[in-house]
């Protein structure tokens, strides 16, 4: 009867590590499976915040080089109205200056007539209106001078706009077209990290989609 209770007393024993073993492992499995399920998320999450990053940066240096475009072709631009707006300056005061040249040889020669008269009063009055020709013509002169450099001036710099145009747009279009790409395959990848796709309508222009 002590033996029987004895092995009895074991069995139990036994049952009861068995239980408690069996308990263990499903608390282990559950807690390995919660473990995993929260990783998962968190590791997808990460995943689009990179992405989400990276097509920021795109986007940040695809507007820069689209700012440096636009900066080329403005200084283009520029340097093209500007040579126009001097050579159309130039044209003007090259007239003006015949004009100024014409009306001073019409003005001067009754002077150089009077210059010529017996009468001492009227070469005096004659030297008086040529000095005040002379000061008047000169101003003029100078005027036109003044303008003429001031034209020519703004051709040179234009010219210049489109020199520095012209280099800086080949670089900015290499840029552009560079960032363009990345941006391109930085909103690829963010897409499908985030389950969108890019479904185009009748008109052709883009709508997301979730998938």
């Amino acid at each position: 009867m002590k033996t029987i209770f004895t092995i009895s007393k074991k069995s139990g024993s036994v049952l009861v590590r068995s239980k408690f073993t069996a308990l263990f492992t499903v608390f282990f499995m559950i807690s390995c499976t919660v473990a995993f399920s929260q990783a998962a998320p968190d590791k997808k999450a990460l995943e689009i915040k990179k992405f989400e990053t990276a097509l920021k940066t795109a986007k940040a240096n695809h507007a820069k080089a689209e700012k440096q475009l636009s900066i080329a072709d403005s200084l283009l631009s520029t340097g093209e109205t500007m040579i126009g707006d001097g050579e159309s300056e130039e044209k003007s005061l090259k007239s003006e200056r015949k004009t100024i040249e014409k009306e001073y040889g019409s003005n001067r020669k009754p002077i150089d007539k009077q210059m010529k008269s017996k009468d001492k009063d009227e070469v005096t009055q004659a030297k008086a209106d040529l000095k005040a020709l002379d000061i008047q013509y000169k101003a003029d002169v100078k005027e036109n001078d003044t303008k003429m450099k001031a034209a020519l001036k703004k051709m040179t710099t234009g010219d210049a706009n489109i020199g520095k145009g012209k280099a800086s747009k080949k670089t900015a279009e290499t840029a552009f077209e560079t960032s363009q790409a990345s941006l391109d395959t930085a909103q690829e990848k963010y897409n499908t990290a985030t389950g969108v796709t890019d479904d185009s309508d009748d008109d052709g222009d883009k709508k997301k989609k979730k998938k």
